[in-house]
């Protein structure tokens, strides 16, 4: 068995490759232009018409030639016939007369022979033409040459006679002739309408050239590449539509950097809000530690018994400062990731986000309704549903002022359909896109799911459709919600 060569991708700059391997590139016109090729199929379709009315031609002219001279050796023979009846002379001046006057015959020769079969006069046949059919011509055509002799009888005895041959070359001639200036004329015809063809063929293939120079321009990462309407309505819409695929390009890849400016600023602004967390809430817990450390050591250094109450208060206030810092660094690292999220089914962790909510705004009713949810749709989308639902409950408390926040999702139809809806101010017709909203929207959009944000009565509401992934994950199914 013959070893399989390993698949190289084409260099950018190079010709693409063609469909079939070996065989394509053994083709003598596989690397063609196309108006090359197209003037090549036009060719060879003259070639072939030229072949086949040669071949008319020649089966044409040979039924005609043989159909002419059986006509003319037939209306000689009577000819012959007639005069040598009717002549009444010597025998001598007979045969010169006779031999004189059927010279000039076409298509057929007569020759007068006398009674010891020499040839009366001298041999004289027709001239040739100056444009007389070259042997081969005359080969295809010529039938077969016929001959018939009458005798010549004059005062009731036989003097000589006439011999009748038929001669072919005089239509051969005359066809050939005709063919000849056909051919010219066809030739002359098929020319100009080849170089009519490659004019116009680059003309209406020019703009093949503008659209490979924009791809060029596409695959150098240049998106302001746009093309020139053509007059051709094919190649119009062609450019058209590569006009709009540079347009969309340009705005994705403007969108996409708009998005990695984003991606940098909330980078720079959770460091700064961690930083901020780590300096307010966990610097004066390590100075309390501290303290209360600096405290115990002293009452132990002392000279006196240490006092077991104040060494116990001294514990209990560790005790405290220690658990106000795993609260503040569980809060911080649930920020983070979701650390229920892939331990507990997704129904149960959203459940723990509400209660959250409700336990940091108490002054906002939150309500969560996720009973058919699944176990778990694998990490991306359950960290998707879960930052969306997150994001929106923030907004509307931040942002809406909202004293009643309800957030629904359920499973639907092969879809994740999922609400957020508030009672609060509503969406302002100036709002702008945040880092919140831009993240929800990339998020969703990277599932090909749908996201929109819309006015209710009153408040907002923000609506996300997911389809359910085919691979979703069962990992959390079997775990039991706390």
């Amino acid at each position: 068995m013959t070893a399989r060569a390993p698949t190289v991708q084409p260099r950018s700059d190079a010709p693409l490759a063609p469909a079939r391997d070996a065989p394509s590139r053994a083709l003598p016109w596989s690397g063609w232009s196309t108006r090359r090729r197209l003037i090549a199929v036009v060719l060879a379709i003259d070639v072939l018409a030229a072949l086949i009315s040669c071949a008319v031609i020649v089966l044409n002219a040979r039924s005609a030639v043989k159909v002419e001279t059986r006509a003319s050796l037939a209306t000689v023979e009577s000819l012959v016939a007639d005069t040598i009846r009717l002549a009444d002379a010597a025998p001598d001046p007979l045969l010169q007369a006779l031999d004189l006057r059927f010279q000039a015959l076409r298509h057929v020769r007569v020759s007068v022979i006398d009674t010891d079969g020499d040839q009366v006069g001298e041999p004289v046949g027709r001239p040739r033409p100056e444009k007389a059919a070259p042997a081969w011509f005359a080969d295809l055509i010529a039938p077969p040459i016929e001959q018939h002799t009458l005798p010549i009888v004059a005062g009731g005895r036989q003097i000589g006679s006439a011999r009748i041959t038929t001669q072919p070359l005089d239509e051969i001639d005359e066809i050939w002739s005709y063919a000849r200036a056909l051919s010219i004329t066809t030739f002359c015809i098929n020319a100009a309408m080849l170089v009519a063809l490659y004019l116009a063929a680059g003309r209406v293939l020019a703009p093949l050239g503008s659209l490979a120079r924009g791809l060029n321009q596409l695959e150098r990462h240049d998106y302001t590449a746009r093309l020139a309407l053509p007059e051709t309505r094919e190649l119009a819409v062609i450019a058209a539509r590569f006009n709009q695929v540079a347009e969309a390009l340009g705005e994705a890849r403007a969108a996409n950097g708009r998005l990695n400016r984003q991606l940098l600023t909330a980078q720079d602004d959770e460091g700064r809000r961690i930083a901020l967390e780590l300096h307010d809430e966990f610097g004066p817990c390590l100075f309390a530690l501290e303290a209360t450390a600096a405290s115990i050591a002293r009452i132990a250094a002392g000279e006196a018994e240490p006092a077991r109450d104040k060494l116990a208060a001294r514990a209990a206030e560790i005790a405290g400062i220690v658990g106000q810092v795993q609260g503040r660094n569980r809060d911080l690292l649930n920020r983070l990731r979701p650390h229920a999220l892939g331990q507990v089914p997704l129904p149960a962790c959203l459940d723990l986000l509400v209660r959250d909510f409700s336990r940091r705004h108490p002054g906002t009713r939150f309500i969560g309704r996720f009973a058919d949810l699944g176990p778990g749709y694998g990490d991306l989308v359950d960290l998707t549903l879960f930052r969306c639902i997150q994001e929106s409950m923030t907004n509307a408390v931040r942002h809406g002022a909202a004293t009643e926040v309800v957030a629904e999702a359920a499973e639907r139809d092969g879809r994740l359909v999922v609400s957020v809806r508030d009672n609060g101010s509503g969406v302002s017709p100036d709002h702008g896109t945040g880092l919140g909203l831009s993240g929800m929207r990339e998020r969703v959009g990277a599932l090909d799911g749908s996201f929109a944000l819309d006015n209710a009565s009153p408040g907002a509401v923000v609506r996300i459709s997911i389809p359910v992934p085919s691979d979703r994950g069962e990992d959390a199914s079997t775990v039991e919600a706390p």
